[in-house]
């Protein structure tokens, strides 16, 4: 499968993401990632599947959510790895076009260096690139890239985007605590933002499960420092600190949904138990995913969280 959805976004309303990138293909293996570590590391573009099979699938999607009166605001390239390693990124936007929907990128910015990146990313109506620190050690400590990338290049890049790109764009950074919330840190962050210009500057926390357990969101104080150094410069600024709430959706098969789902967005208990519950499903589907080890169960701030186990997906 390579959609999931819809579910709720902070940013993007009712999105049905896609999953152009098979699971852990990054030129990044950052701290706080959500999928876990990368397994493998590159940033060399290539194709991965078939542009055709996706626009079929996310086709489907579309039309079926649409008879059951489920509202989908984006269309959104949000995979298990960097969007941007797929050659085939811009065909598949074209290819998406006639559905009519508004169409997202989420990306770690880190191939914006390259022209062929930022004509296939100009495709789209809304992209996200990832600041989580300007400054080299502090990126490297927080992001893990690939050792050969250069983050001057990378931030030569994203200035180059802004000026190409006729769509909305926004800059999100991660804030983890003792790493890259520190005063000089996001003073420089800042610094680079207002140049950006972007339509809005996230300021983002741990919500999930991440790839190292040491990792934790900052203080209080330290959030509402990060946003006011943020807020002198830059003309918006937002902070999404909060749960992006249950409403996910189901369209049809509530064990295809939940392991769609979960395959990109672990999910909280209270979510699933909400899900099953519209789907008239009992927890029992639960308990058969987790006996036969295709759903695992993560504890995260006190809270249980579900997730597809990464080795069972995208077997076709």
């Amino acid at each position: 499968m390579y959609t999931f959805g819809p579910i709720p976004s902070r940013r993007l309303g009712r999105s049905l993401g896609i999953n152009n990138i098979p699971p852990k293909i990054c030129s990044y293996t950052c701290v706080y990632c959500q999928q876990g570590h990368s397994t493998h590391m590159q940033i060399e573009r290539q194709p991965f599947y078939e542009p055709e099979e996706i626009y079929a699938e996310v086709k489907e999607v579309v039309e079926r959510a649409s008879e059951q009166g489920e509202v989908i605001d984006y269309l959104s390239f949000v995979p298990d790895g960097e969007p941007t390693l797929d050659i085939n990124l811009g065909k598949e936007i074209e290819l998406l076009r006639p559905l009519g929907l508004k169409i997202a990128v989420i990306t770690n910015a880190s191939l914006l260096w390259r022209e062929d990146v930022r004509r296939d990313l100009s495709k789209a109506d809304w992209v996200s690139v990832k600041v989580d620190a300007v400054d080299e050690a502090v990126w490297r400590k927080t992001d893990h890239p690939v050792k050969t990338l250069s983050l001057d290049k990378i931030l030569e890049g994203i200035l180059l985007f802004r000026e190409e790109f006729k769509g909305k764009l926004f800059t999100e950074t991660m804030l983890i605590r003792s790493i890259n919330d520190e005063k000089d840190t996001l003073e420089k962050n800042a610094q680079f933002i207002e140049r950006v210009n972007p339509d809005t500057a996230y300021l983002t926390i741990p919500t999930r499960p991440p790839a190292d357990n040491w990792v934790q969101p900052p203080e209080e104080y330290a959030i509402n420092r990060a946003y006011q150094i943020y807020a002198d410069r830059i003309k918006k600024v937002e902070c999404l600190l909060g749960y992006e709430g249950n409403s996910f959706s189901s369209t049809g098969d509530i064990t295809e949904d939940l392991l769609n789902i979960t395959s990109v967005h672990p999910m909280r208990q209270d979510a699933v138990e909400e899900l099953l519950g519209k789907a008239g499903e009992s927890w029992t589907i639960v308990d058969d995913l987790l006996t036969h080890e295709k759903l695992v169960e993560i504890q995260f701030d006190g809270r249980r969280f579900f997730m597809r186990k990464l080795h069972d997906k995208y077997k076709r």
